[in-house]
């Protein structure tokens, strides 16, 4: 049993590679749906009684930071 793709001339997209991918895709999160309440209630046990309570801090607030640190600059 032999299907035969054809190959890509490098010119434009490849429809029967790009159906094949999204078919395997497609079988990809079929197959890990069912994982999907799994991982959130693991996860939130995990904040609740594993991570410590530390405040998440964005890189705005680490650049005025950063900024205030800075002597001035003489222009």
């Amino acid at each position: 049993m032999s299907i035969k793709v054809s190959e890509s001339t490098g010119y434009g997209p490849n429809s029967q590679m790009s159906l094949f991918g999204y078919i395997v895709a497609l079988l990809i999160v079929l197959v890990l749906l069912p994982a999907v309440p799994v991982l959130a209630l693991a996860w939130l046990i995990w904040r609740v009684l594993f991570a410590e309570n530390e405040e998440e801090h964005s890189f705005e607030q680490w650049r005025r930071g950063r900024e205030s640190e800075r002597p001035p600059s003489g222009s």
